[in-house]
């Protein structure tokens, strides 16, 4: 394991699919800033985080056996590794909001980035972008469901042990899904999943609102939603949120 320390940086990932090719590099090679100016989240959006206060990284992650049709594993794998970690050290009342975001109540904690290399079908490597909120103590009024671990706990964390624990979490899970071990990873995702069979009020796409509950995950990723005529219908990313 090869960790590059930088000061600032735009974005951690970019930097590390940057560097990836140029040339070969480790497995489980760490990017961290203190600093980063243009951090990025899921379909497109920016990660705002305070410098110096927060763990923001990107990790590389190569030696697959993984179909891209099981992609889905790998998100589980990589969202279960943060939820360990944040469970160990005694974050209350976690969940993973789907797809990869990590929730402290109604609070957002962690975003995930994953961003995969495919070969012949395959998952050949990935970047594991994260933006973990440590030590920071407040946000912009327009990020009022973003919390940290010190506004839950009080505490003020030494982020080079945390990505230290983060990292041997993430090498336990994604040994799970070298090994194959798909129905366990589901399992532990399915049960710390934000609002599972809750009755919850959703917003399509098209800004239509409807009541219904989450189910489960398809074979494709995408969330399944139990709505009132007790029909599944299934959502991909950015197709459905909740209000």
């Amino acid at each position: 394991m090869k960790i590059i320390k930088l000061s600032a940086i735009d974005s951690t990932n970019s930097f590390l699919k940057e560097l990836s090719q140029k040339s070969p590099i480790d497995n489980f090679t760490v990017v961290v800033t203190d600093k980063q100016t243009k951090g990025r989240g899921q379909q497109a959006n920016t990660w705002i985080s305070e410098p110096y206060k927060n763990l923001t990284t990107s990790i590389f992650i190569t030696n697959f056996d993984l179909e891209i049709y099981h992609q889905k594993y790998l998100n589980f794998a990589i969202s279960l590794a943060i939820f360990d970690v944040l469970f160990a050290n005694n974050i209350k009342a976690l969940s993973i909001k789907w797809p990869n975001d990590i929730m402290s109540a109604n609070k957002k904690i962690c975003g995930i980035l994953i961003e995969n290399n495919i070969r012949k079908n395959k998952i050949y490597s990935s970047i594991i972008g994260l933006g973990l909120n440590v030590n920071q103590e407040s946000y912009p009024d327009y990020l009022e469901k973003a919390s940290s671990l010190k506004m839950i706990t009080n505490i003020n964390y030494n982020l080079d042990d945390l990505l230290l624990e983060l990292i041997n979490y993430l090498k336990e899970r994604v040994n799970q899904l070298n090994l194959k071990n798909y129905s366990k990873l589901e399992s532990n995702y399915l049960n710390v999943l934000y609002k599972k069979e809750t009755p919850s009020m959703f917003k399509d796409k098209n800004g239509v609102l409807f009541m219904g509950k989450i189910t489960g995950i398809s074979s494709f990723g995408n969330l399944l939603v139990e709505i009132e005529d007790e029909t599944i219908k299934e959502f991909g990313i950015k197709e459905i949120s909740f209000v």
